[in-house]
């Protein structure tokens, strides 16, 4: 869901620069704001006690998150990193209530965008019960391949690294790798330079 510039603005939206690194937000806080990405990639996360992350989803350039904590008065169950730069437009969440009582176009949009993600998340939430590492991998980079303007074979740049597959489909690095070779033999994805295409 990508909500116009303009709009934001005229409901007080302002621009915040964060570097590589650099929390967003924190698991634990409350919900006080509407993030849209303009540029880069932020990754949605968790921490295990041991300090082993668990990545809910990386979203980059046009997206929302952490849209769907500002309906309730709970906290934050997730941390949001900003995996490189990136440059966000940040709204109150009382500004982003009064944007979507006040354009129903956009309300009917982001009920719709909301069933998509809700999908989404459930073919992730079943991926990890499957057996098959290369197919956990490619529902992962299926759902990134169809929220991409890419529809061509080899055409869409997987934008994570081996790590952040890992930690989206809780097998190990190693498995990722040696699954993605695989998968490249059997022409379901190409490598080049190191990237990965799908």
């Amino acid at each position: 869901m990508f909500i116009s510039e303009d709009l934001l603005s005229s409901y007080g939206a302002e621009y915040i620069d964060f570097m590589p690194n650099q929390t967003i937000f924190s698991e634990g806080s409350k919900p006080q704001f509407y993030f849209q990405i303009l540029t880069g990639i932020v990754e949605i996360k968790n921490y295990h006690q041991d300090g082993k992350e668990f990545t809910q989803n990386i979203l980059s350039n046009q997206q929302c998150f952490a849209e769907s904590f500002l309906f309730n008065s709970k906290v934050y169950p997730v941390t949001a990193v900003a995996l490189t730069q990136c440059r966000i437009l940040r709204l109150r969440k009382q500004d982003f209530l009064s944007l979507l009582k006040n354009n129903g176009e956009i309300s009917s949009l982001f009920l719709q965008y909301f069933s998509a993600r809700l999908h989404d998340n459930y073919l992730m939430l079943f991926n990890l019960s499957l057996s098959d590492p290369s197919t956990r991998i490619k529902t992962v980079i299926d759902i990134l391949k169809r929220n991409s303007l890419f529809n061509e074979p080899f055409s869409f740049l997987i934008p994570l690294t081996r790590q952040q597959i890992a930690n989206l489909t809780g097998l190990r690095v190693e498995t990722v790798i040696r699954s993605i070779k695989k998968m490249e033999h059997n022409e379901l994805l190409k490598i080049e330079n190191g990237k990965i295409y799908f």
